[in-house]
């Protein structure tokens, strides 16, 4: 493996991703200070070394010390923010005001999603609290329960400057878990917060039993508009053919892990959304996403209409099986269109 470039890490979020890349970065020799703000879960997490509310399956290496305690915090060389989007700007404002985390010589957004009314991308908005730090994206296909049984499994460093996004690389670099590198930063966010809409759609055509063939179409057509998109908003094309495009659309809309997946497929069984929402902790980044999502794509004129039903169904009460019947029945057109 090459060269560790960094000693000691911050990860910031206590969810089920940000545990399990706090173990990453502990089994790849750091130090990892692991914030969350729920303090009897992060003490559970210090005296047991166990997540047992969003990860139970991993126990936690001696080198990563849990807290809530924000006056806990040292300097450190890499900053992982791995919060909800809608919490993203709030945590990022209340971690600048730390004079120990100024020392950081990188901090990677490891989140998905576009902001509500702003459309900022989450670097964007890290970048706003942070605006003399370097800043990477890490994303693709990645479950954390996956990673936390230290299954094979690649991801995408994105950043604009090269040095920084290889030494991103060598965090992220095990024996089980290889990263590639990117410059297209807005290309793989773009792809990572599009994919959670449509991974709802796929768990939708799941309960409503519709079929392999239909589930095919609507991943494939999924990854056109992802496309549209994305290259409308400044991205490349080429980046929503990699790990961050096609391959985290393929396993969140097929995976079991997937939360997006599983709020659709008990939409498409006739579960009501608020309930869906109600029952688990788990935030399903597709439902806010999809509202954002839908905003950008009006405000730019980019045609959408499997994003259109997606947000139909979601926020506009459109039963599932309806939204599904006006798909198939749009106006023939040329699949390159």
């Amino acid at each position: 493996m090459p060269n560790r470039p960094y000693s000691n890490a911050l990860v910031i979020g206590a969810g089920s991703w940000g545990t399990a890349l706090a173990g990453v970065l502990a089994d790849r020799g750091l130090q990892v200070q692991f914030w969350g703000r729920d303090a009897e879960l992060m003490e559970e997490i210090q005296t047991t070394r166990r997540n047992s509310r969003y990860l139970p399956g991993l126990i936690l290496p001696p080198n990563v010390q849990a807290t809530s305690r924000l006056e806990d915090l040292q300097p450190a060389e890499i900053i992982l923010f791995v919060v909800p989007s809608k919490a993203l700007r709030d945590t990022a404002k209340n971690m600048a005001a730390l004079p120990s985390l100024q020392a950081a010589k990188v901090i990677v957004s490891c989140a998905k999603g576009i902001e509500l009314n702003s459309g900022k991308r989450l670097s964007q908005i890290l970048a706003e609290s942070f605006p003399d730090t370097p800043l990477a994206v890490l994303t693709g296909p990645n479950h954390a329960e996956e990673v936390s049984q230290r299954m094979a499994t690649a991801a995408v460093v994105a950043c604009e400057k090269e040095d920084i996004a290889l030494e991103v690389q060598s965090c992220f670099t095990l024996p089980w878990f290889r990263t590639y590198t990117s410059d297209d930063v807005t290309g793989v966010e773009w792809a990572g917060a599009m994919k959670n809409p449509y991974a709802i759609a796929a768990g939708i055509a799941l309960g409503l039993k519709l079929g392999d063939n239909a589930i095919a179409a609507l991943v494939t057509r999924a990854l056109a508009e992802m496309v549209r998109m994305g290259v409308t908003m400044g991205g490349r094309a080429e980046s929503f053919m990699g790990l961050g495009g096609v391959g985290d659309l393929m396993a969140t809309c097929y995976s079991e892990h997937s939360r997006n997946h599983r709020v659709g497929r008990l939409i498409g069984e006739g579960m009501p959304l608020q309930e869906i929402m109600s029952s688990t902790r788990m935030v399903a980044e597709g439902v806010p996403n999809t509202a954002s999502l839908h905003e950008a794509a009006k405000s730019k004129g980019v045609r959408t209409p499997l994003l259109d039903e997606i947000y139909a169904m979601l926020y506009e009460a459109k039963p599932a099986k309806a939204a599904m019947r006006d798909l198939l029945s749009r106006d023939p057109r040329s699949e390159t269109e």
